[in-house]
């Protein structure tokens, strides 16, 4: 009994023993892998006393906290809530006395972001923020202030609303052509009704297109980041760690219509024009250099038997309008334009970009290539009407027809192939509808007679009886026609 009670104690001496020398082992082994000599860390300015390590190596990223902290509550004070309401009408029923509600009409409600641009209340958001609205609010700071729609811009997604306020929080403006990929920028809005709230992410692509915008001339070259955007977001605002707007943010890339990855905003450099025009003019002085590009690669270089010995370089110029500007300077189809002044374009969406700071009157300097030959030409750009003076776009409004009308510039009915014609939108209830003609569908005849304004269509249809012919073309540049009774 005594030899075991020894034996027991000799194996629990020896067993405190071993543990002691393991500990005091383990413990140089920790002093070495943490030493200075030996750690890896990635670069911080704040302590990193906090940060989670394995095997010697901070997980936390190289970001100050304080840029995100003022970034974020200087912008935030300058995104609003934007309310979108509407009204439909619907056919009446006996359900409508019976629950005492008004009868006939629908109200739906969308809302979405907009940014504060000017301190005596102009607002700039997204075109589809406010499309199609009866009636416009801001909500900010807990007030609801009635919005006037001031101007939009399909071919950008850009509107301007103004409200009736003073001495408000405008956001500073950065530069978008100063941003680079890589750099860490924030997005805020009010996704899925949560106002203020504030993502992080980096720039991951610029000059992209996504071909999502409408009108016929559209200006696609959004900044593509990974700060997650949501529904809601559209309309707010893009923001650098300066705290500075680099862009409006316009769209998502989703299969769910969810944040993927992938959020997409026009450049501030962009926004700074078109709101500019639409607050002076009511619309955007779009210039145009008379022809049509494409972006340039080894697949049309071989097609159009184009001999090229390293890069890809430039945009192909794809067709030249008669009498147009690009056709006055010397150039033809077939060109490829390296430069627009000292700007190399190498894509289509670079190209439309540069060309979208300038205005009707400008003049620039086109550097192209031609059978291997480098060339200049300079060139004084024009509005769609091949002038240089400033338009104002002229809406013609019919409540008995049930639509939008307006005449379709020249340049335009150049690339189509018309002489004249009158372009239809913004359809509702009346005849246009029950007849079935479609969203921007230009009618250019009625029962023979030629239609040049706005003012002729609706004169003709309101009046006309029996037989009745529209001709015309859709927006794919086909032509067709709709015929239809009249009593």
């Amino acid at each position: 009994m005594r030899k075991t009670i020894y034996v027991i104690a000799v194996s629990f001496i020896a067993g405190l023993g071993g543990s002691f020398t393991y500990d005091q082992l383990k413990t140089g082994q920790n002093q070495d892998l943490t030493s200075p000599s030996h750690a890896v860390h990635l670069a911080s300015n704040n302590s990193d006393s906090n940060a989670t390590r394995y095997g010697g190596i901070s997980t936390r990223t190289d970001l100050p906290e304080s840029d995100f902290v003022e970034a974020s509550r200087t912008s935030t004070e300058s995104v609003v809530y934007i309310k979108n309401i509407s009204e439909t009408s619907y056919s009446r029923s006996y359900l409508d006395w019976f629950f005492d509600r008004n009868p006939g009409t629908h109200t739906q409600i969308s809302s979405g972001s907009g940014v504060i641009f000017t301190a005596d209340g102009y607002i700039v958001t997204n075109n589809h923020v406010v499309q199609n609205a009866d009636r416009l609010e801001v909500v900010y700071h807990k007030r609801i202030y009635d919005a006037e729609l001031i101007g939009t811009d399909p071919s950008t997604d850009l509107a301007v609303l103004k409200i009736d306020a003073q001495n408000l929080p405008a956001i500073p403006t950065g530069s978008s052509k100063n941003l680079n990929v890589g750099e860490w920028v924030i997005a805020v809005g009010n996704p899925f009704n949560l106002t203020s709230t504030v993502t992080a992410g980096i720039v991951s692509a610029k000059g992209r297109e996504i071909n999502i915008l409408q009108g016929k001339f559209p200006i696609e070259s959004f900044i593509q980041t990974d700060a997650a955007i949501n529904p809601g977001n559209s309309g707010g605002a893009l923001v650098n760690r300066a705290g500075q707007l680099v862009g409006i943010n316009t769209a998502i890339l989703s299969r769910t219509g969810s944040y993927a990855g992938y959020g997409f905003a026009v450049p501030i450099d962009i926004v700074k024009k078109i709101v500019g025009d639409l607050i002076e003019y009511g619309e955007v002085q779009k210039a145009f250099f008379g022809g049509e590009v494409t972006d340039f690669d080894a697949a049309i270089a071989k097609r159009l038997d184009i001999a090229v010995n390293r890069e890809f370089n430039g945009v192909l110029l794809a067709y030249v309008q008669n009498d147009g500007a690009a056709a006055k300077a010397g150039l033809k189809e077939g060109d490829i334009i390296l430069k627009i002044n000292d700007t190399p374009v190498n894509s289509k969406s670079q190209f439309e970009e540069e060309l979208s700071y300038h205005s009707p009157g400008d003049k620039v300097t086109f550097t192209y290539k031609r059978d291997d030959n480098t060339k200049q030409s300079n060139l004084t750009l024009t509005n769609r009407e091949g002038t240089t003076s400033v338009l104002k776009r002229e809406v013609y409004t019919s409540e008995s027809l049930g639509a939008q009308f307006e005449a379709v510039p020249k340049v335009e009915r150049d690339i189509i192939g018309i002489d004249y014609g009158v372009k239809v939108f913004n359809i509702g209830s009346g005849l246009v509808r029950r007849i079935g003609i479609t969203e921007d569908f230009i009618i250019t005849d009625i029962n023979r007679n030629p239609i040049k304004s706005p003012q002729r269509l609706v004169e003709i249809l309101e009046k006309i009886r029996g037989r009745v012919i529209i001709e015309g073309v859709n927006s794919q540049g086909r032509r067709g026609y709709y015929s239809f009774e009249l009593r």
